[in-house]
């Protein structure tokens, strides 16, 4: 079990209490993502994090092309999402701001990746994510690293948390390719 966030002259136990509802909620919505709504994901713990993944067939997004220009842009090759989500091991909230990497890994043939997983911004929830190319349906190794976020920190009692980079793999994933 984590170690839990501590009252200190930053944080009231009522904000420490209100901190681990938000990440009870977040985790509600996590979970019913991942039981309910995609093809496949799972979730572990790493380090001081829980690291969780999501997989979907590959869909549109909107990116920003310039100052109040939203454009709408579907999957061109790709035929697969992954969504990751990073937690805090002891209140389970989002963590913002992170720099994620994925590599996926065949049973057969070349790693795909490194490559970045930005934030991405989701109705029901927030998350890291990227549309890919697979090869094809069938086993993979996901490989997660996250990098200590840039963020400062608030409390001296709370805040020495997130300064080493953390890698897990999720291994025997059953990703299947399709748009």
């Amino acid at each position: 079990m984590p170690t839990p966030m501590q009252k200190s002259s930053e944080a009231t136990a009522e904000q420490l209490d209100l901190a681990r509802k938000q990440g009870d909620a977040y985790q509600e919505s996590l979970q019913y993502m991942i039981d309910k709504v995609v093809a496949n994901g799972g979730m572990q713990e790493a380090g001081e994090y829980l690291i969780a993944f999501a997989q979907e067939s590959a869909e549109g997004l909107y990116h920003l092309e310039g100052e109040g220009q939203l454009v709408w842009k579907e999957p061109e090759s790709e035929n697969c999402h992954i969504e990751i989500a990073v937690c805090d091991k002891a209140d389970r909230r989002f963590i913002p701001g992170l720099r994620v990497e994925l590599t996926i890994i065949p049973e057969r043939g070349d790693p795909i990746g490194p490559m970045q997983v930005p934030f991405l911004w989701h109705p029901g929830l927030y998350h890291y994510g990227r549309n890919i190319t697979l090869p094809g349906t069938g086993n993979y190794t996901l490989r997660v690293r996250v990098d200590p976020p840039k963020f400062g920190r608030h409390d001296k009692t709370n805040g020495a948390r997130y300064s080493q980079a953390v890698v897990t793999e999720f291994k025997e994933v059953q990703l299947k390719a399709g748009s």
